[in-house]
């Protein structure tokens, strides 16, 4: 007998990318960034003081809310924080979707948004992107609540224009979240969308250009009123006070996370070149990670023997990505250990690619 509805039973949940116990490895896996964060994060965390700890953290992150608020150049009611960009994305499908109110995304994507439709137990429209994923021009015609655009995509490294977005907003009668966990690495964002449109939500996080992936930190941006309902429904404190903290400090440090951004999107184009020189397929990516096709199919023999050496990237064994590898842009020392043993693998088993 199972104590569990039945949705819960039936459901594989949500897995995340290997994290190795050994320190001695080279961790391309999860697209955390290669480079640590601010030192005035490592500052606030130095002087949080015991009072801070004994007492419940401000239930909005009001400090957050302000800092975010300057750098987006919005006022702090635009700005929700959140325990990372996935607290954001459990809340808008508790707040929008249920058994009649169903999900609409293009796929291949982030592979949680169809854990949390059954989890919610709503249904979910998936849409295939084309070829160059490009934005479904039947994701417009679903007749959604809620409506996912994870952009830069994940896990293809693609991007869809502003200005395509703004017509899919205009279009649907649904909400349109734009997941923009990715966003900190491309030229262009959507932040200005939400002046615009009634029913449009950004997601961002701090785990990956502000390189707080271990303190689970991301934040909201829309219209007052939305941001009002998703109050409704978030957890009573759902980021604590060392978080706000590190987080708001990060945020404040422009000038150190636009270096650091700069070094990854600059070690990306050499990671793509170098991958490409080996004979991977490697198109173009705005993320800080690369998708590379072995054109052979042997994607997941090239995973398994990467591994071996203490290697670790991402293999999906999911439709339209069997053959595919998705990597994280890490250092250039790191990256260069991951091409030699690409090299070598290659060399002695040519057929894997």
């Amino acid at each position: 007998m199972s104590y569990f509805r039945d949705n819960i039973e039936k459901i594989n949940g949500y897995e995340p990318g290997f994290q190795p116990s050994q320190t001695e490895v080279i961790k391309l896996n999860t697209n955390e960034n290669a480079y640590p964060p601010s030192p005035q994060v490592l500052k606030a965390l130095a002087e949080i003081n015991p009072e801070q700890l004994r007492r419940y953290p401000d239930p909005v992150g009001s400090k957050f809310r302000k800092a975010a608020a300057e750098v987006n150049e919005l006022e702090p009611d635009y700005i929700m924080c959140c325990n990372g960009g996935d607290d954001l994305l459990r809340m808008a499908f508790q707040a929008f979707c249920d058994e009649n109110r169903p999900v609409a995304y293009p796929v291949p994507t982030y592979s949680l948004y169809p854990v949390l439709a059954d989890v919610q137990n709503c249904p979910a429209v998936e849409i295939p992107f084309d070829d160059e994923f490009n934005l479904p021009a039947k994701l417009a015609g679903t007749n959604a609540a809620l409506t996912i655009v994870c952009n830069p995509n994940a896990p293809t490294g693609s991007f869809i224009s502003v200005n395509e977005l703004a017509s899919l907003a205009d279009e649907i009668s649904g909400i349109l979240l734009i997941d923009e966990a990715y966003v900190d690495f491309s030229e262009q964002n959507c932040t200005g969308l939400v002046k615009d449109f009634d029913n449009v939500i950004i997601l961002r996080s701090m785990s990956k250009g502000y390189s707080l992936a271990g303190m689970r930190f991301g934040y909201a941006i829309a219209r007052p009123e939305l941001i009002a309902g998703l109050m409704k429904v978030k957890d009573s404190y759902n980021v604590d006070a060392v978080a706000i903290e590190a987080a708001t400090a990060a945020i404040k440090d422009q000038k150190y996370f636009k270096d650091n951004v700069e070094k990854v999107k600059a070690e990306r184009a050499r990671l793509t070149e170098k991958l490409k020189n080996l004979g991977f397929d490697v198109p173009d990516s705005f993320s800080n990670f690369v998708l590379a096709q072995c054109k052979n199919g042997g994607a997941a023999d090239v995973y398994e023997k990467l591994a071996e050496r203490n290697i670790y990237i991402r293999y999906f064994s999911y439709p339209r990505l069997e053959d595919k590898l998705r990597i994280t842009v890490g250092t250039p020392e790191q990256d260069d250990k991951l091409l030699a043993a690409l090299k070598d693998i290659l060399a002695t088993e040519p057929s894997q690619l």
